[in-house]
């Protein structure tokens, strides 16, 4: 074993020490479903958009059954502004199961546990380590940076043979002993040392041993996923308002774009727009700025067309499927992004 793999854990335990997090929500009373809840918020999410979040939904939800008997829309409102909305449902169906299957006790096999939706090998890992101590490698977005660089590997790490060696070198550093700790500290490091742009380096525990470092590569670390020109698509969102202020709105699909979370109906062109309006009686309709909105693979333009109309007329409402929201009485259900923001601005129109 080299001197930078042997020296890579006790160097890290020592810094974790000194500097480590612990006092995060998540860290007290370090249950298997409080890490997993904390492990499922924090993917693609920084920690301190996560906190507020997090407490919310344990006030409501502080175990397995509470969670999966739960109204999706009420799970999908204390969501909504995290993004990702498929970690939520994924999240409950998940409660869903140990529910079922376990007599709500979360799964003490690293099997059992990826077995579970919305759960991959890194997650699981980490739920495994911080609330029972169990030795299981994690890899998730920091741990990936702290070890290309510290290794110096090259090769975008979703590449299949870049992250299998990730993967083999991030198992050899995991330690028998402390691997709460362990886990916690390189998952730390990544975020508030060994951060994507200017690497505190002058503060790094592993600084010694570090390929990045000694051969100045560190901004080069990890390579970057190649660039591909990414595509562009467009829709028009139709901003039904009654003479109250309230707005139509309709369920998206299960699965897909902002699965089961409500937004404004939804058209591919004009024509199909203007069709549907049609169904209020041909009110006039004003165009507002357009909205725009980046995915993870794409970005898609908003076209929003507002219409006013008289009432609540049904011929545009049906049940289960779209309803009159309220913004000043706001009923407890997910809200798709562009549905917060055109809501308020509207409101502040």
């Amino acid at each position: 074993m080299s001197a930078a793999i042997r020296e890579l854990a006790p160097a890290l335990l020592d810094w974790f020490d000194r500097a480590g997090r612990k006092h995060l929500p998540w860290q007290q009373d370090r249950t298997p479903y409080r890490v997993w809840v904390s492990e499922v918020m924090l993917q693609q999410t920084q920690v301190a958009t996560v906190i507020p979040y997090y407490q919310r939904f344990m006030a409501r939800f502080p175990d397995v059954h509470a969670l999966a008997a739960a109204p999706t829309d009420e799970v999908l409102h204390l969501w909504t502004g995290l993004g990702y909305y498929a970690r939520a449902r994924n999240l409950q169906k998940a409660a869903q199961a140990v529910a079922a299957n376990h007599a709500g006790v979360f799964p003490e096999s690293i099997d059992a546990v990826q077995a579970l939706p919305g759960i991959g090998r890194s997650t699981a890992g980490a739920i495994l380590a911080l609330s029972r101590d169990q030795r299981h490698p994690i890899l998730d977005g920091n741990v990936k940076r702290v070890l290309a660089r510290y290794f110096g590997i090259d090769g975008f790490p979703g590449e299949t043979g870049v992250e299998r060696e990730l993967w083999r070198l991030a198992d050899l550093c995991t330690p028998a002993q402390r691997v709460a700790d362990y886990t916690q500290a390189i998952m730390d490091l990544g975020a508030t040392v060994c951060v994507r742009s200017r690497p505190l380096c002058t503060v790094c525990p592993l600084s010694e041993h570090c390929i990045a470092r000694i051969e100045h590569r560190q901004t080069s670390l990890p390579t970057p996923k190649p660039k591909k020109a990414r595509p562009q698509r467009s829709a028009f969102a139709v901003i039904a308002m009654n003479d109250a202020g309230a707005v139509l709105l309709e369920r998206r699909p299960p699965t897909g774009l902002w699965g089961g979370l409500w937004t404004f109906p939804q058209f591919e062109d004009r024509d199909a727009a203007m069709s549907w309006m049609s169904t209020a009686g041909h009110p006039a309709s004003r165009q507002l700025p357009d909205y725009r909105h980046s995915f993870t693979h794409y970005d898609l333009t908003l076209q929003p067309l507002l219409i006013r109309v008289a009432g609540t007329p049904a011929a545009i409402a049906e049940a289960d499927t779209r309803l009159w929201y309220d913004p000043r009485q706001p009923a407890r259900i997910g809200l798709a992004k562009p549905a917060v923001e055109l809501i308020a601005m509207l409101s502040s129109d």
